[in-house]
């Protein structure tokens, strides 16, 4: 379990090393907005490819390899990102981006399935927490990122520095991950075979895929965007924005170390609207805030309301656990896409209005996914489930 918890922490660490200090490298490579985005859309393109193959790949060869592959190539990525900001070129560091999207996609799909296994096994839910881990370890690389770029280090040497530590912590904690074994589905043989794309055509299961689109945009964007609009549109430092990314991130893992307590209490729906309903609050705080002192408020709220979202998208697209795979399926693909492909786009919005006034265009998706939150509501049948459970 332990073994989990860290290699989702260091996946963390790892992607804000990169997300707090995107304000460095658009300035070492003398980029727009709306290129930055086009750089940040590079890697995205290397995620949505991986992330299909992934479960594959992890059943061939087990969830420790599929990490350490993904952690190798992440360490070629950085060092390959580190040489195109030496050398100025945007060709090399779209090469890197390319290569560090691949290698997160698939260290995050194994990380999830041996997260999935641990869970099963000790037959609790902890998952939520596993994600607790990985936010804080994006705490520690945006605190990392501030400090470094407070200090005058540079970006690419930064990245170097990052490149040894997944390079060494990557290979070595999988080997304490549970025994190999196939993550494969279990059918139902009196069941009547269903088409593999028959959840697409499911109206439930497409709205909580437009609640998590919103949830998963929201934190999206904040990922990659929170430091630069502080930066850009508040005039802060560079160790400011990272800051402000870091407040974020803190403020997500906290709930999300609490909230599945909030969800027992008072149910999904609920949960859910109060947490979208956060998010909205906090992203429209950020962008008005006259002030950075103000900008941090909001940016608790948003990562408060970011913490949940996408998590319990999951869990309501597997409340059938006949078609769960398929479901969950669905969802994550509309959730990774909004996450990956969603704020890079922002960048090109932010050409035109500034990227802290683009990021209002996020509030859309999320009050869209606000008002079809009901449809991600627990079924009558493991609501008593539940209640049978809990007496």
């Amino acid at each position: 379990m332990w073994a989990t918890f860290g290699i989702f922490g260091l996946n963390g660490l790892v992607f804000a090393s990169w997300a707090a200090r995107i304000p460095s490298a658009s300035d070492a490579l003398g980029l727009s907005d709306g290129q930055t985005g086009a750089l940040l859309l590079v890697a995205a393109i290397g995620s949505l490819i991986s992330l299909p193959l992934a479960g594959g790949i992890a059943a061939r060869i087990g969830t420790a390899n599929t990490v350490r592959v993904g952690g190798i190539a992440a360490t070629v990525a950085a060092l390959t990102i580190a040489g195109g900001l030496i050398l100025a070129s945007v060709p090399v560091s779209a090469v890197g981006l390319f290569i560090f999207g691949l290698g997160i996609g698939l260290w995050d799909v194994a990380q999830n399935l041996e997260g999935a296994d641990v869970e099963r096994r000790l037959m609790r839910t902890i998952m939520p927490k596993f994600h607790a881990a990985f936010s804080g370890g994006a705490f520690i690389g945006a605190m990392a990122g501030a400090g470094l770029a407070a200090l005058g280090v540079d970006l690419s040497t930064h990245l170097i520095g990052v490149a040894v530590l997944v390079l060494v912590v990557a290979l070595w904690i999988p080997r304490y991950f549970l025994p190999e074994h196939a993550h494969a589905e279990k059918h139902d043989d009196h069941a009547a075979p269903r088409s593999r794309f028959a959840a697409w055509t499911e109206p439930r299961t497409l709205l909580i895929g437009l609640v998590v689109l919103g949830a998963a945009l929201t934190e999206g964007a904040a990922n990659d965007w929170v430091a630069k609009a502080s930066v850009d549109g508040l005039g802060t430092s560079e160790a400011v924005g990272a800051l402000m990314f870091g407040i974020f991130v803190a403020s997500m893992t906290l709930f999300r170390f609490v909230g599945g307590g909030l969800i027992d209490r008072y149910g999904r729906v609920r949960v859910l609207q109060f947490s979208l309903a956060a998010s909205l609050v906090g992203l429209v705080l950020f962008v008005l805030a006259p002030n950075v002192y103000l900008a941090a408020v909001g940016a608790v709220l948003w990562g408060t309301g970011a913490a949940l979202g996408f998590p319990m998208g999951m869990s309501a697209a597997a409340d059938d656990p006949r078609h769960a795979a398929a479901r969950v399926s669905v969802v994550s693909t509309v959730g990774y896409m909004a996450f990956l492909a969603g704020p890079p786009l922002l960048g090109f919005l932010g050409d035109q209005v500034g990227i802290r006034n683009a990021l209002l265009a996020v509030g859309v998706a999320v009050l869209a996914s606000f008002l079809v939150a009901p449809a991600a509501a627990e079924r009558p049948t493991q609501a008593s489930e539940r209640s049978r459970a809990e007496s």
